[in-house]
């Protein structure tokens, strides 16, 4: 087939959902179908467009077999609700000049559109219209309802009101998929059809990272001597809620065993930075190659996955997959009852969100038996393996595809 991805995040972004759209495209490509996909220029998580991109007009490449296009568009230092809602247009913009090119270079059977950004999504339906293309939407976070939970749209204003019908308007496709069960079920709530709905989910690379047997090397390169690490890594956000990181930091620092660290970047990161100058239990760093993921991962005592309330079932965090790769125990904030919290079953602790106290006190129960953490540990392993093979999850993906 002629596939026609339109997605704003692509590699050689190396966390959030650009891996995944570059990983079905390369996929798609290896098994014969051609494939196009239109981004934007690298930006996330910095939010500062990878000055290998800078400038000039769109650049055009072909990587691992996938024509690439990127297209220039405002990226904003400080993404706020109305900076962001301008960085998504502009792009949408841009994108749909290039997909009508693209399509008559080479008509495509189906137009994927990968959501956020939701209004580029009004791009690919254009382009899938006019060409006759089958339109596949995959949600991989509920972006408007995670705009209200983390307070950039109020309820009862206009501009929120205007927003969900946009998304009503929005999600209607000949396929809509998501990454977790209970966001399929958030879409049929909002009316999508149960036969329109496909679970596709984000994979862990079980191949990449493995269960990490002796030392890290970063700890020598960190000067990392406590016997214990708790690991944060990926972006730094409103809707992570990882200033319960910095607070559990704060009510642990009498344990001289354990080292907190946080590898990532994104908007919060200077205001986290700032609020732990007085703890010398936490360090900083920027995100790690992708080569070195199975190092830094096997650091980890435990790893902390926090996520804010009101973000539950409208986004799976997609580093969860690779934590549970690397063997670790987790110490996650989730409800009760909701995707974050099913995933977690038997791979760590749960406390629910904003609870610095619990949470703190899961991390502290965790390093104190060694046998459960061991078992979390190889309980996550074999989750990964289970439920997040990538070759499984493409596979099914692709043969959905052609059905």
């Amino acid at each position: 087939m002629n596939i026609l991805i339109l997605g704003i995040n692509y590699a050689p972004e190396m966390v959030g959902i650009g891996p995944y759209t570059a990983g079905t495209a390369q996929f798609l490509a290896q098994a014969g179908h051609s494939v196009t996909v239109v981004a934007s220029k690298p930006y996330y998580p910095q939010w500062k467009v990878d000055p290998a991109y800078a400038g000039g007009g769109a650049r055009v490449s072909v990587e691992k077999g996938v024509r690439v296009v990127r297209v220039p568009n405002y990226v904003p230092e400080n993404p706020d609700g109305k900076r962001r809602l301008l960085h998504h247009m502009t792009f949408t913009a841009r994108a749909l000049s290039t997909l009508l090119a693209e399509a008559r270079r080479n008509k495509p059977d189906v137009v994927i559109g990968i959501a956020p950004s939701l209004i580029s999504m009004m791009a690919a339906r254009v382009v899938a219209r006019q060409t006759g293309a089958k339109f596949w939407l995959h949600i991989q976070d509920f972006e408007v309802e995670a705009a209200f939970a983390t307070g950039l749209l109020k309820d009862g204003g206009m501009l929120g009101h205007a927003a969900r019908r946009f998304e009503s308007w929005a999600i209607a496709a000949d396929r809509v998929s998501t990454i977790s069960l209970q966001m399929c079920a958030k879409l049929r709530e909002k009316g999508v059809p149960a036969d329109h709905i496909v679970e596709f989910r984000n994979w862990a690379n079980i191949d990449e990272v493995v269960p990490l047997e002796g030392p890290s090397s970063y700890r020598a390169e960190w000067g990392i001597e406590r016997p214990h690490v708790a690991i944060y890594s990926g972006n730094i956000a409103n809707k992570q809620g990882i200033e319960i990181v910095v607070e559990a930091a704060r009510l642990l620092r009498h344990r001289k065993d354990l080292m907190f660290v946080v590898c990532g970047n994104g908007p919060n990161r200077a205001r986290l930075i700032e609020s732990s100058v007085d703890l010398d239990n936490i360090q900083f760093h920027d995100l790690q190659p992708r080569e070195r993921l199975s190092d830094l991962l096997g650091m980890a005592s435990v790893h902390l996955l926090p996520q804010i309330a009101g973000a539950a079932d409208l986004v799976l965090p997609s580093k969860l997959t690779n934590m549970l790769a690397s063997g670790r125990a987790i110490a996650a904030t989730a409800e009760p009852g909701t995707g974050l919290a099913a995933e977690m079953e038997g791979c760590g602790l749960i406390t629910p969100p904003g609870d610095v106290r619990r949470f703190a006190g899961a991390i502290e129960a965790l390093l104190d038996d060694a046998a459960q953490r061991e078992a979390f540990g190889q309980t996550a392993r074999q989750r990964a393996e289970e439920r997040w093979s990538r070759a499984r999850i493409l596979a099914q993906f692709a043969r959905e595809l052609l059905r």
